[in-house]
């Protein structure tokens, strides 16, 4: 098993920027793809961003792409979103998930609030 802690949500002005992080306990990422999924307030989850750990190769959804970043760092055994340009429409609370690259085992982190707003 593995358990999943966010941190780094925050209030910020649009055009700023914030840096989310993902740490991992029980178990190291290694066999596993991390992600990132927001819910926004009265809509349903949804797909931003996924790093595979072995080899760092990363996806974006569209909407976030060039403006957010996703990167692991293997000594911490953490995987960071740093999120720039941001936008009132990126408001939501921003899940850490990682599932297992050949058990297809699926773990959630508690979430953490971001608020774009002036």
């Amino acid at each position: 098993q593995v358990q999943l802690v966010e941190s780094g949500g925050g209030l910020v002005q649009p055009g700023g920027s914030l840096r989310l992080s993902c740490a991992a306990s029980g178990r190291t990422f290694s066999a596993y793809r991390v992600g990132w999924y927001r819910q926004p307030p009265g809509k349903e989850r949804e797909f931003v961003a996924r790093i595979t750990w072995s080899t760092g190769s990363t996806d974006y959804a569209d909407s976030v792409k060039g403006r957010f970043t996703a990167s692991r760092d293997n000594a911490r055994n953490t995987v960071s979103l740093q999120m720039n340009s941001l936008k009132p429409e990126d408001t939501a609370i921003y899940y850490c998930h990682a599932q297992g690259i050949y058990s297809g085992s699926t773990y959630w982190g508690q979430g953490t609030q971001v608020t774009v707003s002036s």
